[in-house]
């Protein structure tokens, strides 16, 4: 928990206006961001867990898609919804100058203040749900021959529903899997119809396996990458999503030595997670405006570290996972900076090749391209910097949310990245 230098005001005890503000008591959630104390009979209850909100900005620049655009490429234009919050979010916006001034602000606190701004008040169910955005309901097209299903896992952390998409025509084969973890607010079908993943697959062969994460897990449907019981193997959600892997290679007959992992913000932090703690499963993991794994421990350290604050995060004892990072210099919801430190964390070892390439995508976005390759000349890094963008799917479709059609196609050249690279054998699959 962070609070304010008590020299100057009183002490605020976030995690506690993020419960009132989740069960909709917002004049007590106002009177605590106050300095005014809450009665001990008005505490919420049994109040879940605090939850994060990493949903981009509603001022964000660049070609945003919202939920339902057309199809040929028009973005939103109106101003999103707002909720009964504005007294809370101006009085973030008060305390965030007033303290400043006055040098009061300590700790996770401090680092939370612009991103708390930046996410519309992004903390919990009720500050989260000021940006207005929903995910798309455009169905995804599914061609002939091809499927594309709902199933459900169930283990001893838990259960989660998937869909699965299988390509035509490929009876028989043994196929790649592709994990995609989708953002805050999104849906697999949303996931798919944005990052237009189901379509490489019809073509290139391969499996797409698209984890849902429910409301009741997390109000705002994220992935929850800053929670410690949840950057851990064997449990929490790594086991979950690490389950659905393994269940969509028995059924459907995957090639265990090519699975990889895939994530957008949240989800791509729940990525870096799984090449964490699965380095065993994972042949390469593809991270897009995500944080490293531990980034976080808690939800002032988490405000702090999509604000850029932290460390880069040692990877522990496992293997380096060969990985590919996507990450626009103007996004304003995940600090750049985080990129470099999910590059920094699953670089294997001292004296790797380097090569910087500059270009800029059909649709206009400037890139800088950052590949390091091993002794025998493979890439085992990608950092792909996009200048002037924010938080959003690189080249992706505007059938789904957040997506950005200009480029490059972050999709495309994940693919490519991950079937470069296969387990050297069959990872184990209980």
């Amino acid at each position: 928990m962070a609070s304010f230098n008590a020299t100057h005001f009183p002490s605020i005890d976030m995690a506690a206006v993020t419960r009132l503000t989740q069960a909709g008591r917002l004049s007590e959630a106002m009177a605590l961001l106050q300095g005014r104390p809450v009665p001990e009979a008005d505490a919420p209850k049994g109040a879940p867990r605090p939850i994060l909100d990493m949903v981009a900005p509603a001022d964000a620049t660049g070609a945003w898609t919202a939920p339902g655009a057309r199809a040929s490429g028009e973005a939103a234009s109106e101003a999103p919804a707002q909720t009964a919050m504005p007294d809370v979010a101006q009085a973030l916006r008060a305390m965030s100058e007033r303290f400043a001034k006055a040098g009061g602000l300590t700790g996770g606190l401090a680092a939370a203040m612009p991103s708390l701004e930046g996410l519309g008040g992004g903390l919990g169910q009720g500050l989260g749900q000021g940006l207005g955005r929903t995910p798309a309901a455009t169905p995804v097209p599914v061609p002939k021959g091809a499927r594309f299903e709902t199933r459900r896992f169930t283990g001893a952390h838990g259960a989660r529903d998937y869909k699965v998409y299988v390509p035509s025509g490929r009876a028989g084969e043994t196929l790649p899997v592709i994990v995609m973890l989708h953002g805050c607010t999104q849906s697999p079908d949303d996931f798919a119809a944005g990052t237009r993943m189901n379509a490489l697959a019809e073509a290139q062969g391969f499996l797409v396996a698209y984890p849902a994460q429910p409301p009741s897990a997390n109000a705002q449907k994220c992935w929850n990458w800053f929670n410690a019981g949840d950057q851990r193997r064997e449990g929490g959600e790594p086991a979950l999503i690490a389950g659905i892997a393994r269940a969509v290679l028995a059924e459907f007959g995957g090639d265990g030595s090519r699975v990889y992992v895939a994530g957008l913000s949240a989800g791509g932090a729940a990525a870096a997670i799984m090449a964490a703690t699965y380095p065993d499963l994972f042949a390469a993991v593809g991270v897009h405006s995500g944080l490293a794994c531990g980034a976080a421990r808690d939800m002032p350290s988490a405000f702090a570290a999509m604000n850029g604050g932290g460390a880069v995060q040692a990877r522990g004892n496992g293997p380096a996972v060969p990985t590919i990072v996507f990450h626009g210099d103007g996004d304003r919801t995940v600090h750049p900076v985080n990129g470099e430190r999910v590059i920094a964390q699953a670089t294997p070892a001292e004296g790797l090749g380097t090569t910087v390439t500059k270009g800029t995508a059909p649709g206009g976005t400037r890139y800088t391209r950052t590949v390091r390759t091993d002794e025998a000349g493979r890439a085992v890094l990608e950092h792909w910097l996009l200048h002037g963008t924010g938080h959003a799917w690189s080249g992706g479709s505007p059938d789904g949310s957040y997506t950005d059609p200009r480029g490059p196609d972050a999709s495309a050249e994940m693919v490519r990245f991950f079937l470069a690279h296969a387990l050297a054998e069959n990872p184990t699959r209980h």
